[in-house]
C-alpha cells in the first residue's frame, strides 16, 4: 500500500487507530501540543481571531470551528481570552472537527457550559456564515506519500512485506493519479506530496470564497518546498521507526507551506507568511502579557510561565520550528501577527 494509506489506517482505523483508542497527550501521553504547554498561546490566538472578526464588520453569527482540537484546551483558552470582547462570544457558533471519541469526550469536558457542535469534515457545517478557521498540528497528520528518483525513473515508495516478514519500504512505477507531480521531484532524491492536505486546503479556501472569512494554519514544517523524508513516528516522546509499532504511535509529517500557498492562491484567497511561530505571537505581544501574569504569580508559577514561553517561541525549540500561515477572502483584511518582531 501506498504510505498515506499506510498513515490513514494507522492514525483513524475505527477499531486499532491512533487517535481513536487513546488520548495521545501530555506527560503521560506520547507528545505535547502548544496549548498544553501554555495558556499563552490560546490567549494569542483568541486575540487574532477576535481582531480579525473586528475587520470582517464584527458580523452578528459566525462558524468558529477548529480542525484537530485536541482535548479542547485551545479552545477553552480562545474562549476565555476574549469573554470581554463585547459581541463575540454572542456571535461565535462553536464547531470542532474530530473523528476521536475519545478526545471528543475530553473537548465536552473542557468546553462544558459552551454549546458546541461537533463534525467529522467540513461537508457537515450547516450554516452559511461566516467562518474563522484554526487548525493547529493537524496538516502535519494527513496522509502523506512519497515519490523519488532514480536516474531518468520515478517511483512511489510502498509499504511492503519483506522476506523476514516485517514491514519495509519498497519501489514500484507510479499510477496516474500522482502521474501530475512527477515534475515536482528535480534530481535524485525523495519529494513528499499530500493530494489529502491539498484538498483540504482547496475545500477551506473554497469555503471562505463562498461564506467570507480567514483560516489560521499552525504547524511544523518549511516555508519552501523542499526534497526529503519527514514522516516520523512518535511514541512517549521519543522517535521510533514508523512501522515499530502501527496505531500505537503518532506518525506525522512536515508541512510544505509554499504548497499551502500556492493551492489557496490558486483558488483566489489572500495568504499571509508564513512566518515563524515565535516572531508571530512575538508580535501579537505574548511577551507582554507573560509579565502581566507573572505580576500575581509566586516565584514557582512565574518560572513555570516564563518556561513554557520560551518554549512556544524560542528559536532552538518550537519558535523556528513551527510556522504560521493566514488566509483570507478578503484581501483587504490585514492579519495581525506578521510582522515578525
Amino acid at each position: 500500500m501506498d504510505l498515506g494509506e499506510y498513515m490513514a489506517l494507522c492514525l483513524s482505523h475505527p477499531q486499532h487507530g491512533y487517535y481513536m483508542t487513546r488520548d495521545p497527550f501530555g506527560v503521560g501521553g506520547d507528545f505535547t501540543t502548544a496549548p498544553e504547554i501554555s495558556q499563552l498561546f490560546g490567549e494569542m490566538i483568541g486575540v487574532w481571531l477576535a481582531d480579525v472578526w473586528a475587520q470582517m464588520g464584527k458580523p452578528s453569527e459566525f462558524i468558529l470551528l477548529e480542525c484537530g482540537p485536541g482535548r479542547g484546551t485551545l479552545m477553552a483558552d480562545i474562549l476565555r481570552a476574549t469573554k470581554k470582547v463585547s459581541g463575540f462570544h454572542e456571535a461565535a457558533k462553536v464547531h470542532l472537527m474530530e473523528i476521536s471519541p475519545v478526545l471528543i469526550e475530553s473537548q465536552r469536558a473542557n468546553l462544558a457550559g459552551y454549546d458546541t457542535r461537533w463534525i467529522s469534515d467540513l461537508t457537515q457545517l450547516d450554516s452559511t456564515s461566516p467562518v474563522l478557521v484554526v487548525a493547529n498540528e493537524f496538516l502535519d497528520a494527513l496522509p502523506v506519500r512519497q515519490l523519488e528518483r532514480k536516474g531518468a525513473d520515478v517511483f512511489e515508495r510502498v509499504v511492503s512485506l519483506l522476506p523476514d516478514e516485517s514491514l519495509g519500504i519498497t519501489l514500484k512505477p507510479i499510477d496516474g493519479s500522482i502521474a501530475p507531480y512527477i515534475r515536482s521531484v528535480r534530481g535524485d532524491g525523495i519529494i513528499e506530496i499530500s493530494p489529502v492536505l491539498n484538498q483540504f486546503v482547496r475545500s477551506v479556501a473554497n469555503l471562505l470564497k463562498k461564506q467570507k472569512g480567514a483560516a489560521l494554519f499552525i504547524d511544523y514544517g518549511h516555508v519552501k518546498t523542499g526534497m526529503g523524508d519527514t514522516i516520523q513516528a512518535v511514541k512517549s516522546h521519543r522517535f521510533e521507526s514508523i512501522f515499530d509499532t502501527p496505531g500505537h504511535a503518532d506518525l506525522t509529517a512536515h508541512v510544505d507551506f509554499e504548497n499551502v500557498q500556492n493551492i489557496a492562491r490558486a483558488e483566489g484567497v489572500a495568504t499571509h507568511g508564513a512566518v515563524s511561530q515565535g516572531g508571530f505571537l512575538r508580535s501579537l505581544g505574548i511577551e507582554v502579557r507573560a509579565q502581566m501574569l507573572k505580576l500575581g504569580l509566586n516565584e514557582e508559577k512565574a518560572e513555570q510561565l516564563e518556561s513554557g514561553l520560551n518554549r512556544l517561541i524560542d528559536t532552538e525549540q518550537m519558535g523556528m520550528l513551527f510556522k504560521v500561515l493566514a488566509l483570507c477572502d478578503d484581501p483587504k483584511i490585514t492579519p495581525a501577527g506578521f510582522d515578525e518582531v
